[in-house]
């Protein structure tokens, strides 16, 4: 089973112990992975803003680094939705990149979806102190249906307490180039979103997308806040850094 990689930008210029810790899940599960030199952006940013012109040479780009792969896993709900879901829409008038669009769309899953639904992993650690909470990000939730996936695979870490956040589903405020244009509403969200967090009374947050962690653990730290934010990638591969992720500065939290 042949596996490309699609890093995403934030992981690798924010967080690489991120994609460190979901190749390693990959791996461990029979898969064969590559990361193809290749890749760039997804072309989020672009489509979002109404840039089609800007989006589809990124998109063409995509579509052909991972061409030669039988399935291309991301660790972000977020880029997998835009692969999966938009980049069919983008050549609605482009016959034949339209079909290669569709091609790359089918063979692409969010990373906790992969190890589920297509690799039916099972993971096995032995048991962590303390409580987590998960966060939902709105484009796994909302396009790929990723709820259950990642809840199941924690499942498996023995004893682990996890508690549900109160209005689990409300965007936390991000929303890629939403949280520039709309500084003020952002700010708000996610301090709605901290807020349910702190009721948890957890100890770390999980999530599946680097953008929505880097927002909340951010907002948590100028609150005075100390809960720890990972992605899901690093706790699963028990490949946890002490600190946790920072606010995108890289100050240690």
């Amino acid at each position: 089973m042949k596996v490309g990689f699609f890093v995403t930008c934030l992981v690798d210029l924010m967080r690489p112990s991120v994609g460190f810790a979901a190749i390693d899940l990959l791996e461990q599960s029979g898969a064969d992975v590559s990361v193809p030199s290749k890749q760039t952006c997804c072309g989020q940013p672009a489509f979002n803003n109404g840039d089609m012109a800007a989006a589809r040479p990124i998109a063409r780009q995509v579509i052909q680094a991972f061409a030669s792969y039988d399935y291309v896993v991301v660790p972000s709900g977020s880029c997998a939705g835009m692969i999966r879901v938009h980049y069919p829409e983008l050549f609605e008038h482009d016959f034949g990149w339209q079909q290669k669009a569709r091609d790359l769309a089918d063979r692409t899953y969010e990373l906790t979806s992969f190890l589920v639904d297509i690799a039916g992993v099972e993971i096995h650690l032995a048991a962590r102190s303390g409580t987590v909470t998960y966060h939902d990000s709105c484009s796994g939730l909302r396009e790929l249906q990723v709820h259950d996936q990642p809840r199941k695979l924690l499942a498996g870490i023995d004893d682990l307490k996890l508690i549900e956040i109160d209005d689990g589903n409300v965007c936390c405020g991000f929303g890629g180039t939403f949280c520039v244009k709309y500084a003020d509403i952002s700010t708000r969200m996610v301090d709605d979103k901290v807020e349910r967090i702190n009721e948890t009374g957890a100890d770390v947050v999980l999530g599946g997308d680097l953008g929505c962690l880097l927002n909340i653990a951010g907002r948590l730290r100028r609150r005075g806040m100390n809960t720890r934010v990972f992605h899901v990638a690093e706790w699963l591969a028990d490949n946890e850094p002490g600190a946790g992720i920072a606010e995108p500065s890289g100050e240690a939290p």
